[in-house]
C-alpha cells in the first residue's frame, strides 16, 4: 500500500509497541511481579513468551506447565503496570503526526484491557485521535493470534477485512491480522526491538512489510 497502491478503507493500530513505547515497561513489570511470587522469568523470556498477548495467555502458559497462577498475581501486575505507565510511558516518536495526516478511518485493537489502553493513550496525549474507537481482547472470546479482535474492529468500523491495514509489532498480532485476511505491516521502532532482528521476526510471522520509523509510514 505504498504510493503505487490504493489506500486502505481502514487502518487498525495495535497499541503497545505501535502507538506507545510500552512493551519493555510491561514485560519488566511482569518479570518483577513473578519474581515477587517466587517464579523466575527474565525480561527476555517475558518478551519472547508474552509480547502482544493478553493476561489470559499468562494464565494459559502456567496451565500448560501444570501450574496455577498465584492468587493476587494478575491484580498486582495490573496495578504495577498502570502505575508504571502513568509515571514513565512515552508515545512512539512520530505517531501523532501520522494520525494527524491520515485521511482514512482508523482505530485501536489491543490485547490489553480497556482501562490500560485508555490510560496509555491519555498519558501520551493520543486519546483525542481515537475517541471511543478502542477495541480490546476483553470483547472477544479468543485473543491474538486468533483473528477475532481484528474482525470485530473491522465489523464495528464498517470495513471489509481485505481492505483493512493492520499495524502490529508482535508475532501474535501479525498472525492475527493475516488470519483475518488483512494486510499487515510490522513495526519495529519500539525500544523492545533494540538488539533484536525485528524485521526477520515479523517477516517470518507473515508481515507484508516491516518498517522502523513512523516517518516512513507510507513509503513502499
Amino acid at each position: 500500500m505504498g504510493d503505487s497502491q490504493p489506500r486502505p478503507d481502514l487502518i487498525i493500530f495495535d497499541c503497545d509497541g505501535v502507538l506507545v513505547d510500552s512493551e519493555l515497561l510491561s514485560c519488566r513489570c511482569l518479570s518483577e511481579v513473578l519474581t515477587e511470587h517466587d517464579i523466575a522469568l527474565s525480561l527476555e523470556q517475558a518478551l519472547e513468551l508474552f509480547l502482544g498477548r493478553s493476561t489470559k495467555a499468562i494464565e494459559q502458559h502456567f496451565r500448560d506447565l501444570g501450574r496455577i497462577v498465584p492468587d493476587g498475581l494478575l491484580p498486582r501486575l495490573k496495578s504495577r503496570v498502570l502505575s508504571t505507565f502513568a509515571a514513565s510511558l512515552e508515545p512512539i516518536p512520530g505517531i501523532a503526526g501520522v494520525m494527524s495526516g491520515l485521511s482514512v478511518p482508523f482505530c485501536v485493537a489491543s490485547s490489553s484491557d480497556l482501562d490500560r489502553v485508555a490510560l496509555s493513550l491519555e498519558v501520551t496525549g493520543l486519546r483525542a485521535h481515537f475517541g471511543e474507537r478502542l477495541y480490546t481482547a476483553q470483547m472477544v472470546r479468543h485473543g491474538k493470534p486468533a483473528p477475532d479482535l481484528f474482525l470485530l474492529a473491522a465489523e464495528k468500523m464498517g470495513a471489509r477485512p481485505a481492505r483493512t491495514l493492520v499495524i502490529e509489532d508482535s508475532v501474535s498480532g501479525v498472525q492475527a491480522g493475516k488470519a483475518a485476511g488483512m494486510t499487515v505491516w510490522g513495526f519495529v521502532g519500539g525500544s523492545h526491538y533494540r538488539g533484536r532482528d525485528g524485521e526477520a521476526i515479523l517477516s517470518s510471522a507473515g508481515a507484508d512489510r516491516v518498517f522502523a520509523r513512523m516517518s516512513d509510514f507510507w513509503e513502499a
